[in-house]
């Protein structure tokens, strides 16, 4: 009802000029230090916010992304180029973004270049989930049973002779499009997940080579997240709980993330468990940037699931939210190798993602739905010239109007900070409906599952 009530709002708007809305336009700079030169490389669109933060403190900043479909996003907000490698002498920090730019990322930091993000190891930690578990068990963390494949009639003969409860991940750097692929078995003898297989094989085996079937756990999943600058983790470290499902409840499929609720710790028993003990691997990998272990964590003990050596998104978003000290700053001593603390807010920050129908659609397979929602303006009930817990994803900024870019439907993340569930949710569901786009659409129980998941966390001791 809510939603029909939006969208009869927005069919009664007319225009921006015409209502005499006042422009919304980017804050005054404010960062007082030296301004830095910023090289963002990306194969899609994800870390414009915190791109767009800098340029907003008054550094310079060039970002180049490699997917085609993403050619306006962004454009207004910075500085985009079409080919990065002309920009890296001149540039202070260079942010590679996701994983598969680690070779290049370790050879220019033997060149002297400051860099954050990208090793040939942490890719492989999140790319390759084999390796990645293999690490865990070597570094003394405990793992669930799985098995790897790249042959499915060879998975499927595994769980006809091992009926089990299985989950079904692909293996390599999926992009944000394939996240659905993961599906998490519901029939204790595999039932589905064989059925499953034995339909999709075919296409399955095209979009996912590699994959690995591990036996399923029940409890709640958490994430364990750190900055780590070459030599040891930067506090404090960062606790978070993913919502991955496209509609409240926890319905429908995988979509790598449609909000989140996180808060910042000391260290804690899940984080001293788990993530500090890959400590030695990363020092000597040389990594600089933002690694996290997602979890399922239960009464018997603390199982993880794979890493993400990379910035998350959108939990760079709201990480910005609880952040307190100007991006450039934090940057800076993080690529120099600085040992420093983190300044962050107390209490919880939570993000809500935005998105609108065309993250359904293809440009091959759908392109009018596509191009219908290309280009439609994102509103503002009452102004918000700060922007103030608005961060972008596939947007652009004309004349002072954000508007719609890029094919992936991913729009906004509408973040706040609170220092009880109710307040920091109260602030992002009233921030979100401050907002007019046409059919937008979004989760309405993020953060819920806390009221529940942080008694077991304390009755465990893993909080502590």
């Amino acid at each position: 009802m809510e939603q029909e009530q939006n969208n009869q709002k927005q069919n009664n708007y007319v225009s921006r000029e015409e209502n005499n809305f006042p422009e919304i336009v980017p804050p005054a700079p404010v960062e007082k230090a030296k301004p830095l030169k910023f090289l963002f490389v990306s194969l899609e669109s994800l870390s414009g916010d915190l791109a767009w933060q800098l340029t907003r403190e008054g550094h310079q900043v060039k970002a180049y992304i490699k997917e085609k479909g993403d050619v306006d996003v962004y454009s207004g907000f910075m500085e985009k180029v079409e080919d990065w490698q002309p920009y890296v002498d001149e540039s202070d920090i260079i942010i590679f973004d996701d994983v598969e730019f680690g070779e290049i990322a370790e050879n220019l930091r033997k060149k002297g270049k400051l860099v954050i993000g990208g090793s040939v190891y942490t890719d492989e930690l999140e790319m390759n989930r084999g390796f990645g578990q293999t690490e865990m068990k070597k570094y003394g963390i405990n793992i669930l049973p799985q098995c790897h494949f790249s042959n499915y009639d060879e998975a499927i003969e595994f769980i006809k002779n091992n009926p089990a409860r299985y989950v079904y991940k692909p293996s390599g750097n999926i992009p944000s499009s394939g996240k659905s692929l993961l599906f998490l078995g519901q029939e204790e003898d595999g039932n589905d997940l064989l059925e499953l297989l034995n339909q999709n094989k075919d296409v399955w085996q095209k979009k996912a080579q590699a994959f690995q079937l591990q036996k399923y756990v029940s409890g709640v999943e958490v994430g364990i997240g750190a900055f780590f600058n070459g030599k040891d983790f930067i506090y404090p470290i960062n606790v978070n709980f993913e919502h991955k499902r496209l509609f409240p409840g926890d319905l429908g499929p995988f979509v790598g993330e449609m909000g989140t609720l996180l808060f910042w710790s000391k260290p804690n028993t899940l984080f001293k468990s788990t993530l500090e003990k890959m400590r030695p691997a990363l020092v000597q990998s040389g990594y600089i940037g933002y690694i996290d272990i997602n979890c399922i964590v239960n009464g018997r003990g603390i199982y993880p699931l794979e890493f993400t050596s990379r910035f998350g998104y959108p939990l760079l978003q709201i990480q910005l939210e609880g952040i307190t000290v100007p991006a450039g700053e934090w940057l800076s001593k993080l690529a120099r190798g600085e040992d420093f603390e983190l300044k962050t807010k107390r209490g919880f920050q939570m993000g809500v993602r935005i998105l609108v129908p065309s993250y359904f659609a293809s440009s091959k397979e759908s392109p009018k739905t596509m191009e219908f929602y290309r280009d439609l303006p994102i509103l503002f009930k009452k102004s918000n010239s700060n922007w103030d817990g608005i961060h972008i994803e596939d947007v652009k900024l004309e004349k002072g109007v954000c508007r719609i870019a890029g094919t992936s439907g991913c729009l906004l993340v509408v973040t706040g900070s609170g220092f009880t569930l109710s307040e920091v949710r109260k602030q992002v569901y009233t921030r979100i409906k401050n907002i007019m786009v046409q059919d937008m659409f979004y989760r309405t129980d993020i953060g819920l599952r806390w009221l529940e998941d942080s008694d077991k966390l304390q009755a465990w001791g893993y909080l502590q």
